[in-house]
């Protein structure tokens, strides 16, 4: 496998505080991100993200530390359980660029996976592709939603 990690980096035309909203409340992140969207937003706390055409997915909440960085590990199948084996950590950064916000993803722990090579393989192009499309569409959504 070539990476172990998916890095994707953006900046939005609004203020940090509204990216953070954007990117932590549930009405706003069903919005840019799955059809179903649930977040306990406490450490330990619960969250799930859910798509009509790919199911649900868990996810436990890591860190927060408003308005500059928040974080999840999540079940990387529909269905699965968070745990060793079954999930990958996503890191978002948020910084001030100017008058917007510059957000930076990380997403680590797919060597970690269950499953062959290939499996994991594709599980990084799946998430760098996804990646790029979820975060265009918050910007997408912020910007509009600031203006």
């Amino acid at each position: 496998m070539a990476t172990d990690k998916v890095e994707r980096e953006i900046v939005i035309g609004a203020p940090r505080e509204r990216v953070w909203a954007v990117l932590t409340e549930p009405g706003h992140v069903a919005q840019w991100f799955g059809d179903l969207v649930e977040i306990d937003l406490r450490p330990g706390g619960r969250a799930v993200f859910g798509w009509t055409e790919y199911g649900s997915h868990e996810a436990r909440i890591e860190r927060v530390e408003p308005p500059g960085f928040f974080s999840y590990r999540w079940a990387h199948q529909a269905g699965d359980p968070v745990a060793g084996g079954t999930s990958t950590l996503v890191e978002f950064t948020l910084e001030p660029d100017g008058s917007g916000t510059r957000l930076r993803v990380v997403e680590t722990g797919f060597a970690a996976l269950a499953g062959s090579a290939e499996d994991r393989s594709t599980a990084v192009k799946e998430n760098t592709t996804g990646w790029l499309n979820e975060l265009g569409e918050l910007k997408e959504y912020a910007q509009r939603a600031a203006a």
